[in-house]
């Protein structure tokens, strides 16, 4: 019998107990990048906290199928439909085809999961490998009575289906003014382009031959995929209608994810998924990130800066994926200094443990921590409250250090921290022939001479501990 998971569901606005549609397997689908850029640390935060949730669902025993898209094309830059696709105006920025940009940045994007070691989606999968099924998913919508045509595209009619707004809150009758302006002929502000027709004389990078045809000439004309069409089709394909879970950011949930419920609705008379997943924003020392404030960070910065990718992961965990968070480098480097504890203290554990076998009462304590575990992460991802439990396990003077290295590497199998594969680090040789000299000097008693060369060892970034099996030397944190 599977455990009692409570996740915030959003399309209820409330706490629920997740019960997946099979019973051993999950179905999920979460939003991928837009490649025309780097993901900066905002987006990364979603995708860590995707991550956990995919681990913590395995942690409980489930399969998941994993789902994610690559949007490479039909991303426009205004959420009103209007302005140059992402991906167009890259490639004319860094004078290199759409299709160069896309991969280029796609292949970025993969470098950053794997650094943060975020488990690869069993399926990632292109909008540009589905232009086929999405002509033919709208072309259903059109013919069940959901769409219209105007001078620059096909147009979802939202007055057509009473429950568009799903995901929206209670008391929003329509979305605000922020969509900024209206497309000519648009009936109203919430519709939202199915597909664009290419401007006229405008000779895109990608587009496709489509059999609607542009009112003014009454000529089929090429045209592209609107990005909150491109979502629905991938995910019905590789997970079927509905699915268990869709992730995103939660600046998905007003008009990304309310217009991917309301087609699949129109379509086919069904909630495309049953739980709805948001991660809140990351704003970057209690300002927004934006260019204009020079605060967009990218995984790529932080290393520059020195900083170890899975600094940025643990500095994830310690916010609940549904507070906003607040980046700052102090924060990294306190992140940064955590783990190195950890990894240290794992490091000692296996140093130290050789010899030790646990009794029965001290496999039913591993047990009892476990559980406590449990309950924080099946709580709706308690990630923080998780790892305080991890930082009293390590402090627990009663705790026997094999017991601490199994349950330390046990919760590891969530957090992702890659404790299980930490190698001790090679000591420099220039520093092992100091510790000689200092051992030859200390066994002649000649203490000042020894404590000069203890404070060259820690300029060189090493600390010296010294023990009744001599000294033990670690770099500094």
């Amino acid at each position: 019998m599977k455990n009692k998971i409570l996740f915030f569901n959003n399309l209820t606005r409330k706490k629920e107990i997740f019960k997946s549609l099979n019973k051993n397997l999950v179905s999920m689908y979460t939003c991928g990048p837009t490649v025309y850029w780097y993901a900066h640390i905002g987006n990364l935060r979603t995708y860590i906290f995707e991550d956990i949730l995919k681990r913590v669902l395995l942690y409980n025993g489930f399969k998941v199928k994993h789902v994610m898209n690559i949007t490479d094309v039909g991303h426009l830059i205004s959420d009103a439909d209007t302005g140059e696709d992402k991906i167009e105006r890259a490639a004319k920025k860094e004078q290199k085809s759409a299709f160069e940009i896309a991969r280029f940045y796609e292949k970025e994007f993969k470098k950053d999961l794997k650094l943060l070691n975020i488990i690869k989606p069993d399926i990632f999968v292109r909008a540009t490998q589905t232009i086929k099924e999405q002509i033919g998913f709208i072309k259903l919508l059109e013919k069940k009575g959901f769409t219209y045509i105007i001078e620059d595209g096909v147009y979802f009619d939202t007055s057509k289906l009473k429950t568009y707004g799903r995901l929206w809150p209670k008391k929003m009758k329509i979305l605000p003014g922020k969509r900024v302006e209206m497309v000519p002929g648009k009936k109203n502000p919430t519709d939202f382009a199915l597909w664009k027709f290419s401007p006229i004389g405008v000779k895109r990078q990608m587009e496709w031959n489509c059999p609607w045809k542009r009112p003014s000439t009454n000529k089929k004309t090429k045209g592209f995929p609107g990005w909150h069409t491109e979502c629905v089709v991938m995910s019905k394909k590789f997970l079927g209608i509905p699915f268990d879970i869709h992730c995103g950011g939660i600046d998905h949930i007003l008009i990304h994810h309310t217009n991917e419920i309301a087609q699949a609705e129109a379509a086919f008379g069904k909630i495309l998924a049953n739980f709805w997943l948001h991660c809140e924003f990351l704003a970057v020392g209690g300002k927004k990130m934006a260019k204009s404030e020079g605060n967009i960070f990218t995984l790529s910065n932080l290393i520059e800066k020195g900083f170890d990718p899975l600094a940025f992961r643990y500095l994830s965990l310690t916010s609940h994926y549904r507070s906003k968070m607040d980046f700052t480098f102090e924060s990294l480097k306190a992140s940064q200094n955590a783990l190195n504890n950890i990894r240290n203290f794992i490091l000692d554990l296996r140093e130290n443990k050789i010899k030790e076998k646990l009794s029965r009462e001290e496999k039913k304590e591993i047990n009892y921590f476990k559980e406590k575990f449990l309950v924080s992460i099946n709580n709706d991802l308690n990630t923080p409250e998780a790892l305080a439990l991890m930082w009293q396990i390590i402090k627990d003077n009663n705790l026997k250090l094999k017991q601490k290295e199994i349950l330390l590497l046990d919760f590891d199998r969530v957090f992702g921290l890659r404790l299980n594969k930490l190698e001790k680090e090679k000591i420099p040789k220039n520093i092992l022939d100091l510790i000689k000299k200092r051992e030859i000097l200390r066994k002649k008693r000649a203490w000042e001479l020894a404590d000069k060369i203890r404070k060259e060892i820690e300029n060189l970034g090493y600390k010296l501990e010294d023990t009744v099996e001599g000294s033990k030397v670690k770099k500094i944190s």
